[in-house]
């Protein structure tokens, strides 16, 4: 991601906004991945609820990377973008960026891809509505 980038990212409104804690370090030190891919899949899934106007399920992650490590300290934002809306599904391009010192220091750690569909009562897959096509097509 570059500079110009990033800064048009953090100009966004975050979907979720977390302060990870000790709890969640791997045996390096670091924020352990599977926290960070939880906290992608609950931002993915409150966007993916928005556009679907209703209930979703994760059923991809198509792409993913780790860019560099959280620490105990960083407040973490998760930002998605709609990348595509199909019949029944939308996929997310999830960033997550990490603020150190107290603010000052804003590094891109995770970026992915992940696609959740609608689901209807049942839990089938159900139609995205053509407004919200319309509102967030990419």
């Amino acid at each position: 991601m570059s500079e110009e980038e990033l800064n048009e990212l953090i100009k966004l409104q975050p979907v979720l906004r977390v302060a990870p804690q000790p709890r969640d370090l791997n045996n390096n030190g670091h924020i352990f991945g599977g926290w960070v891919l939880s906290q992608m899949d609950i931002a993915g899934g409150i966007m993916a609820a928005r556009v679907a106007q209703g209930s979703t399920a994760t059923v991809a992650i198509e792409a993913m990377s780790f860019l560099a490590p959280i620490l105990t300290r960083d407040i973490v934002s998760v930002y998605a973008q709609v990348e595509r809306i199909g019949n029944t599904s939308v996929s997310l391009r999830i960033d997550v960026v990490a603020e150190r010192n107290r603010g000052e220091d804003h590094v891109p750690v995770t970026s992915g891809l992940l696609t959740f569909v609608a689901l209807d009562g049942n839990h089938r897959p159900r139609q995205i509505p053509a407004e919200s096509k319309a509102k967030y097509k990419a």
